[in-house]
């Protein structure tokens, strides 16, 4: 009998910890959440989760694979509680035990433009073909894939006089796999890259790991299989494959239209243009990065993300821009011995931040590692100097480096001109 009574608090004990310890889980995930709604960052940017909460089982495996926190259990459910973080890889939708995440575009709110592509990828304009995330796709795996069947369907495309078969935009998976594939089967190719970087949208990831956690067939390479790899070993994985196959890429040349001429196509970028039979767009959704259009701008010290906070030691850096990424390259950039940081962003106040970035901000600014100024703009950027707007007056800084962080341009406008029609998603697959 006193087994049993052993064996029985026992069990309770063990019910005890289990309720409290769920008690916990939820109330940290109620508290992220209370925290993006007061932030107003309560929209996903692109692809993201959607649970369907009758079948889920409340395990956390989900939460537990996304490296962005986005996702928590709240109440014994699964809830993306940080959408304004989500990036889309899907690695939740693998990891859940019982398949009750679907990965959409939009939301009941806020509808995305997804192109209408055929199952050759081809859009309604022939010989224009989208691939990866640009067209739904923001799985790496399956943007890989699409990349590779792409230019399958682009090689049996016959007529078109042109100087290339296809011209690639993007390097990202897709970019890279359609431009192995273009070598596969001999096709005169072209990629263009607007970045001075490979990786495409892989290169921002702000994680420690990203899942793929199915193999991939890239040409040439053949199947390459991930289970759970860094974005730091993914990206080396990608600069090994350029430099064992010779793909060709042209780094820092950005498309700025696509006309049709006769058979062909004209690709017009930032420094030449070309003719192409086809084009395949395998960029991602993060489009043009939006500029500061004031001069001095083309200066090599302006650039548009914050890649190595470390290299800028010792500098004089300015930050424009008033989102978490400014406040955190800000944030960064403060932290590096002997490094004068001003951030500068054209409102009265930051709107839509998570409230942890505002906080370390204000510790920067009161511990005088930077300056803040609201309701100023960039007049002109000089080589040693940079001219602000600032409490009514103008006046020059000393300045080594530019972070704008004021977001991108998407290339919707751009493939509507082309002609190129689009489907509005509100939260469907």
């Amino acid at each position: 009998m006193n087994y049993l009574y052993l064996y029985g608090a026992v069990i309770v004990a063990i019910m005890v910890f289990y309720i409290r310890r769920q008690q916990r889980i939820s109330s940290k995930g109620t508290a992220v959440l209370n925290e993006a709604i007061e932030s107003g960052m309560v929209e996903p940017p692109s692809l993201h989760p959607v649970v369907d909460l009758i079948r889920c089982m409340g395990s956390g495996s989900c939460a537990r694979a996304c490296p962005e926190n986005a996702l928590a259990v709240v109440n014994g459910k699964a809830v993306l509680v940080n959408a304004a973080h989500c990036i889309g890889h899907g690695a939740c939708m693998s990891a859940c035990p019982v398949e009750a995440i679907k990965l959409v575009f939009g939301t009941e709110k806020r509808g995305i433009d997804i192109p209408n592509i055929s199952p050759g990828f081809e859009t309604n304009v022939s010989g224009i073909y989208i691939a990866g995330e640009l067209g739904g796709m923001g799985l790496i795996r399956k943007a890989a894939e699409q990349g590779r069947q792409a230019i399958e369907s682009i090689r049996k495309k016959t007529g078109g006089q042109a100087d290339f078969d296809v011209v690639i935009v993007g390097c990202g998976p897709a970019g890279i796999s359609a431009g192995l594939s273009s070598i596969q089967h001999k096709l005169r190719y072209k990629i263009l890259e607007q970045e001075d970087s490979l990786g495409g949208a892989v290169y921002h990831y702000p994680r420690q790991k990203i899942a793929m956690t199915a193999p991939v067939e890239l040409a040439i390479i053949g199947q390459v299989k991930f289970d759970e790899v860094s974005k730091e070993t993914l990206l080396q994985f990608w600069l090994d494959v350029v430099k064992k196959t010779g793909l060709a890429i042209s780094f820092r040349e950005r498309m700025e239209s696509i006309e049709k001429a006769g058979d062909h196509f004209v690709v017009t970028t930032n420094t030449s243009s070309y003719t192409t039979r086809t084009v395949l767009l395998s960029m991602g959704r993060r489009g043009t990065p939006r500029k500061l259009e004031v001069p001095g701008e083309e200066f090599p010290k302006v650039m548009y993300r914050l890649a190595d906070p470390a290299q800028f030691e010792g500098q004089a850096v300015l930050v424009v821009g008033g989102g978490d990424s400014a406040l955190e390259a800000a944030i960064a950039l403060s932290e590096q011995k002997d490094t004068d940081v001003i951030l500068s962003y054209r409102s009265s106040s930051f709107s839509r931040v998570k409230q942890k970035n505002r906080m370390m901000l204000e510790q920067q600014q009161k511990a005088g590692r930077l300056r803040v100024m609201l309701n100023s703009k960039v007049n002109s950027i000089h080589e040693h100097e940079v001219e602000i707007n600032f409490e009514g007056a103008s006046k020059m800084y000393p300045n080594e480096a530019i972070i704008v962080c004021a977001g991108g341009l998407l290339p919707t406008p751009l493939l509507q001109k082309i002609g190129i029609q689009f489907d509005t998603k509100f939260g469907r697959e």
